[in-house]
């Protein structure tokens, strides 16, 4: 794993222990998702759900997010993304946070020094340790809907599974989707009407 481009460009990122169920975001689906982010990341106040390795979030200071609010359950991979922000100098511009993103997204409302989220990127993972298919796109982005934790002209970036179904919450819009093998990179934002 490295960074692409901006501030950290061509450093290489430490990464959990392979036996852990995480699959970081792959660099040719990072440099799409960032090419396409380009016109807003700068300034921008992002929010990278189901964190993981952290890959995502670190692009987006690198590329110069304002500031950076990661949010992931597992401490190991916590861990992994404070060593990456220490060693890239990144730490002043990022919180990490411990949290079950499945429990509620409204409390994270505080944590962002702008009026919500300008971008919020969630990458659930597809399935759990049995090998089940997991279907934890719409629950959050429900949750997303109900709380306002997003800007008033912010977007929604959820990557899943091709397979997986779920409802565009009311007041919320699809308007662009890319397709990387069995995984999507769909973009949404509030609802013309809704604005």
């Amino acid at each position: 794993m490295r960074i692409i481009a901006g501030l950290a460009r061509g450093r290489k990122l430490l990464s959990v222990p392979r036996k852990m169920p995480v699959k970081p975001i792959s660099d040719r689906m990072k440099q799409s998702l960032f090419d396409i982010l380009r016109p807003r990341i700068t300034a921008s106040c992002f929010l990278d759900l189901f964190a993981g390795t952290g890959s995502v979030g670190l692009e987006a200071i690198s590329r110069g997010a304002m500031q950076v609010v990661f949010v992931e359950r597992d401490t190991v991979c916590l861990k992994v993304i404070d060593r990456n922000l220490e060693r890239l100098g990144f730490a002043e511009k990022a919180k990490t946070l411990r949290a079950e993103i499945t429990q509620g997204v409204g409390w994270l409302r505080r944590h962002c020094a702008g009026e919500g989220f300008d971008i919020i990127f969630m990458g659930p993972p597809y399935r759990d340790e049995k090998n089940r298919m997991l279907a934890l796109t719409g629950p959050v982005l429900k949750s997303i809907a109900e709380t306002g934790i997003l800007a008033e002209a912010g977007i929604v970036i959820a990557q899943h599974h091709a397979t997986e179904v779920y409802e565009i919450p009311p007041g919320f819009e699809k308007y662009r989707q890319e397709k990387y093998g069995d995984t999507l990179i769909t973009f949404l934002r509030r609802a013309k009407a809704a604005q």
